[in-house]
């Protein structure tokens, strides 16, 4: 679903019962699927992209609240995160022939979208502009997953949306939710465990795969604004109460670097991160202990 596996667990004594309640939580991650679609010709997301340069377009209620949350996001990290982006934008490729969007200089900006919370419209002031949710919108998905399951009295259990993980309640034996966190180079080796219940976790890894620009090598994630490599960070796992949010951060503070990433999320109530650098040094913000 939504280009990605996800595993959904809930804790109950009747199986019949709780397949039923994972049955409810994957119709609802299937709904939002279609719902922020640009591909359908009658979604709203493909409307407001139509439209770009033209005319505001009136959205749902959910839609144009998880804009609004996405600009938030944008302008919280100066624009690292950003939903819109441009048709114009150039592709480079990779080593593996896979294309990898480089934005141009004169690409669109979350600044560039125009909500009117009364009309409730959404307007992008560019010809050729466009928005996606590639970024948060599994991070939506199972924060809506988890709710539609505890409408239904699920009262513990986790989502695991592609290795982002959501939390509620306890496991059957009463112990909180945790995590072993490890280098992504040696995933078989946890360095700690990290309670998550009640929390979100979403980890960004820079996964090592080079793109070929101007005739040099360099690590796949690229800065969204400058277009240049970003280096010194292996992988960033950020946590926080909605998956949505953990979804969508955990990029930004691996393009902006460990030191500005770290203070980003040390300013922000209910959030942590443990960031990994390329010569495998651990990083931690203020509300996180790591053992020795």
């Amino acid at each position: 679903m939504m280009g990605d596996r996800f595993e959904i667990s809930v804790v109950g004594n009747n199986p019949h019962w709780a397949e039923e309640r994972i049955d409810d939580a994957i119709a609802e991650i299937n709904r939002v699927e279609k719902l922020l679609s640009a591909f359908s010709d009658d979604s709203t997301i493909n409307q407001v992209n139509r439209n770009a340069g033209i005319k505001p377009v009136k959205t749902t209620g959910e839609i144009f609240r998880l804009i609004d949350r996405s600009l938030q996001i944008s302008e919280l990290t100066h624009g690292s995160f950003d939903i819109t982006y441009s048709t114009a934008d150039k592709d480079s490729i990779d080593l593996n022939d896979t294309p990898i969007k480089i934005a141009s200089k004169t690409a669109v900006s979350y600044k560039n979208v125009v909500l009117d919370a009364n009309a409730q419209t959404v307007f992008l002031e560019e010809k050729g502009m466009r928005i996606g949710f590639g970024a948060n919108s599994k991070g939506y998905a199972a924060d809506r997953a988890k709710y539609i399951l505890q409408m239904q009295g699920v009262s513990s259990g986790v989502i695991n949306a592609g290795g982002d993980l959501l939390t509620w309640g306890t496991q059957p034996d009463d112990e909180p939710w945790t995590i072993a966190t490890a280098d992504p180079a040696q995933k078989a080796l946890p360095f700690a465990n990290v309670e998550i219940s009640n929390m979100a976790i979403a980890t960004s890894v820079n996964a090592g795969k080079y793109t070929a620009i101007l005739n040099k090598k360099y690590l796949s994630t690229i800065n969204p604004k400058m277009g240049f490599p970003v280096s010194g960070i292996k992988s960033v796992s950020i946590m926080s109460p909605g998956a949505e949010l953990a979804d969508a951060m955990a990029t930004p503070v691996m393009s902006i670097g460990i030191n500005a990433g770290l203070y980003l999320i040390n300013q922000l109530n209910q959030m942590a991160c443990i960031i990994i650098d390329d010569h495998d040094r651990i990083y931690t913000s203020k509300d996180i202990s790591i053992p020795n």
